[in-house]
């Protein structure tokens, strides 16, 4: 009697103690998230004024805190930098380390003006769009959601900084980045720091074990990332998902398509297998 009323106090201590530990996985998951989305509209507002979009402003979100990098022409800008990213929902902080360039807006006619700030606006509202979509394919997959990954569009050419932890997370990521519509370049700048790779592993195998993922969410991320994907028609792929298991079908052009969408499904984070055999190679 008292070796049973040890034991189950052993497995109520163990389980105790293991609670904390999934509750803090599941949270460091919702604030990547949080920060990622803060930033892609943090990104999205500064394209999408006209006094903020000539300038080339850097934001990176952590937890909620906001910092601003890069350089403006007055002090105005600079304040209203600050303000268009306090008002983003969720946005606890701003960090505005913005410089003043009184330089940096060489005089143009109003007309010169007018077309050159349309063209820039278009692309930068492009190149946040680009950004933000990079950051969700790399958040939601299984190898590289708890990775430092700083991910910067310009033109079409993204550009990832930051620590990989591995040679096959680096190589991973940027094929990610390669294979999403949009992407015209990619300069893969990672880091690999093999210290930090235990615990990067160590810490996307807790956040599997101890986040909350529903079948839907995974359903509408594999879908998002065929829709995301330069190399999938996502319209023609149907993706349902029960328990974690994920099953494929209708039709792809080819056998590398369908290798390609199997890929992508199994490293959503949550997927626990893949069955494409209702997958068919149409023609």
């Amino acid at each position: 009697m008292l070796l049973r009323q040890s034991t189950l106090a052993m497995a109520i201590a163990g389980l105790i103690t293991l609670a904390p530990l999934a509750q803090a996985a599941e949270g460091d998951l919702a604030r990547q998230l949080s920060d990622a989305r803060q930033q892609g509209a943090i990104d999205t507002a500064f394209a999408l004024n006209r006094h903020l979009d000539p300038f080339d402003i850097e934001v990176s979100v952590e937890d909620g805190v906001v910092t601003l990098k890069g350089a403006v022409e007055n002090p105005a800008e600079r304040e209203l930098a600050s303000e268009l990213a306090s008002s983003i929902e969720g946005v606890r902080q701003v960090d505005n380390q913005l410089q003043i360039d009184a330089d940096l807006s060489p005089p143009v006619l109003e007309d010169q003006a007018r077309i050159v700030t349309d063209k820039t606006l278009a692309q930068r509202f492009d190149d946040a769009t680009l950004a933000a979509t990079v950051r969700s394919r790399l958040l939601w997959n299984t190898n590289t959601e708890g990775l430092d990954i700083q991910v910067r569009a310009e033109n079409g050419v993204v550009s990832l900084s930051g620590n990989a932890g591995t040679p096959a997370a680096k190589e991973l990521a940027g094929e990610l980045v390669t294979n999403t519509e949009g992407v015209r370049e990619v300069h893969n700048h990672l880091s690999i720091n093999t210290a930090d790779s235990t615990s990067a592993e160590a810490q996307n195998a807790a956040s599997d074990a101890a986040a909350s993922i529903s079948d839907a969410w995974i359903t509408n991320k594999i879908k998002a990332s065929y829709l995301y994907s330069r190399n999938l028609d996502a319209l023609n792929i149907k993706v349902e998902t029960r328990e974690g298991f994920v099953r494929l079908s209708g039709t792809v052009l080819s056998n590398a398509e369908k290798r390609l969408a199997v890929e992508t499904a199994r490293t959503i984070r949550g997927v626990r297998g893949v069955d494409a055999d209702a997958l068919r190679i149409s023609g």
